[in-house]
């Protein structure tokens, strides 16, 4: 069984997905917002281990949380950046036990998209931080610990103007978010996805920030296709990681918390 921290005591269910893949606990401060009119459970995904870790597993992981912990509720899934993928993934797979979707930060689905997102992260660098990251291999020798290392390097380039650069990440595994994200973008080349997605019919609401590197109007392309009820809000002043954000954060909490209680029990 996998991790799992809960947060409130009544009120409509909500399962946070973080994401990485590989950087478990950064939800917190979204759990903690919620807490006091929703049940929130917050699942720390699995990390690797004996087998390689596939979307398939971590699906089935999540499969099991809301079999065991949302009593027969279709609960809201919120995910951010990979835990948004992992939403799209689990309720095409799941129609029926997954409540409506929050997509935020929303991962590629297309090269085209993956080549947006690098492109934009080089402009953003300088000749300094790729110094600092060209030291990572030699500064921070265990793998997880430069993965978390790296994460904070970079977390300015993903952002706009950032409240605090506190994400809050309990552990970091890279091998974990190589082999996901590996598996993510093989079936992404075999056109599983995001075709598969049309099996979706709850609400899906994506919140995307206008200075995010994920391209949000090309991912949004990418999806309407098979979901034609996708809502989309996008901010100027915000990033990867709207609850960070100085400008926006008090804006997202209240939008999310607004369309969570509008549409709990429309499903």
């Amino acid at each position: 069984m996998i991790h799992l921290r809960t947060y409130g005591a009544s009120g409509p269910l909500v399962v946070l997905l973080h994401g990485g893949p590989g950087a478990p606990g950064y939800m917190a401060p979204v759990a903690r917002d919620l807490a006091d009119s929703f049940r929130v459970l917050e699942p720390f995904q699995r990390a690797s281990g004996a087998e390689p870790l596939t979307v398939s597993i971590h699906v089935a992981d999540l499969h099991e949380v809301i079999e065991t912990h949302c009593t027969g509720a279709r609960p809201a899934l919120v995910g951010s950046s990979w835990g948004a993928m992992l939403a799209l993934a689990y309720a095409a797979e799941h129609p029926g036990s997954a409540g409506p979707l929050v997509l935020i930060g929303c991962g590629t689905f297309d090269s085209a998209a993956r080549a947006r997102l690098r492109v934009t992260i080089e402009e953003r660098m300088d000749d300094g931080l790729r110094q600092r990251m060209d030291r990572l291999s030699q500064e921070f020798p265990d793998p997880d610990e430069r993965f978390r290392a790296l994460g904070d390097l970079i977390l300015p380039l993903y952002s706009y103007e950032l409240a605090t650069t506190n994400q809050e990440v309990e552990a970091c595994d890279a091998r974990g978010h190589h082999e996901t994200w590996q598996d993510m973008v093989r079936l992404q080349e075999q056109g599983v996805y995001p075709a598969a997605f049309s099996a979706i019919r709850t609400p899906v609401l994506m919140l995307h920030g206008a200075a995010d590197p994920h391209p949000g109007p090309m991912i949004r392309a990418s999806l309407e296709p098979h979901i034609p009820q996708l809502e989309y809000h996008e901010w100027e002043r915000c990033g990867h990681y709207p609850w960070l954000e100085k400008a926006v954060r008090d804006e997202f909490f209240t939008l999310l918390r607004t369309w969570l209680a509008r549409v709990a029990f429309s499903v």
